[in-house]
């Protein structure tokens, strides 16, 4: 990959990143550990490759960062619940409304005004989500695509941190994970299941490979690709999550709950393509 050009590699890092994100929805099905134990032992096992990879997270955090490392934390706690109770394709994709939450919370804490395009994409948003309650769904599928759906809430409010501290992003995603690790050790060690070699293995990959290591690359190669493509190219990561699932676990996702996924990407894509020609306009 070195012989390269520069933007090219930048690209693929960031595609790599995508990619490996992506098997997290598999890695969490296929691991027999409860919820708890997943998000403690995976969030520790990342926190340790990026303090290891990003130098410059080695930092105590700010009130400000630390109050976007809980969001961060939340998230990839609820993210684990709502994958253990429904399906990987619910989970992945009602995180991804996050953009709309985003819209939303914009003007308030961030005093950025959504523009025109932005304020269509939401009834899109709306009319997403609502399509993943028109399957029939057990009551834990529902309990799961509702805490989903706080997923994408807290990921809004990890985005907008992420936005306001800029410079102190490497300390958030650490801290991140080191909340959601420790925060869910005690219910961790009190969990019924006992790591077998396989889960030990899963965890490892779920920490290092699926969480820790696409962070640190996805970092490298952002600073060398505008924002724009940067975007699309990771909505890789929630049209290959439900792929993994079905070849790795079995897992079917319901025909409303998949279309209803390719609204919140397509609505997703077309926010961020409609964004950018304003400030392409200006350059």
């Amino acid at each position: 990959m070195s012989s390269l050009p520069l933007t090219v590699r930048s690209r693929l890092l960031i595609l790599t990143a995508a990619l490996l994100w992506s098997t997290g929805g598999a890695g969490i099905k296929l691991i027999s550990l409860n919820a708890w134990q997943v998000t403690c032992g995976r969030s520790l096992i990342a926190a340790l490759v990026l303090g290891l990879a990003l130098p410059g997270a080695r930092r105590l955090p700010t009130w400000r960062t630390l109050g976007a490392a809980a969001a961060s934390a939340a998230t990839m706690v609820l993210f684990v619940q709502s994958t253990k109770l429904t399906t990987a394709a619910n989970a992945i994709f009602l995180q991804s409304t996050a953009p709309l939450y985003v819209l939303l919370l914009s003007p308030w804490l961030l005093r950025e005004r959504p523009s025109r395009g932005e304020k269509l994409a939401v009834p899109v948003f709306v009319a997403g989500m609502g399509l993943f309650f028109l399957d029939q769904l057990s009551a834990g599928q529902l309990l799961g695509n509702a805490l989903a759906l706080v997923s994408g809430v807290m990921f809004a409010l990890a985005l907008v941190g992420l936005r306001a501290a800029q410079d102190e992003n490497p300390v958030v995603l650490l801290w991140g994970n080191l909340l959601a690790g420790l925060g869910t050790l005690p219910l961790a060690l009190g969990g019924a299941a006992r790591p077998g070699a396989l889960d030990v293995g899963l965890l490892v990959f779920l920490g290092a490979v699926q969480l820790g290591l696409p962070y640190a690359i996805f970092g490298r190669g952002v600073r060398h690709t505008p924002a724009l493509e940067a975007s699309l190219l990771v909505l890789v990561e929630p049209v290959l999550n439900p792929v993994w699932a079905l070849l790795l676990v079995g897992e079917r996702p319901g025909v409303w709950s998949m279309v209803g996924g390719a609204v919140i990407l397509g609505a997703t894509a077309w926010r961020t393509v409609q964004a950018s020609r304003p400030a392409a306009a200006e350059a």
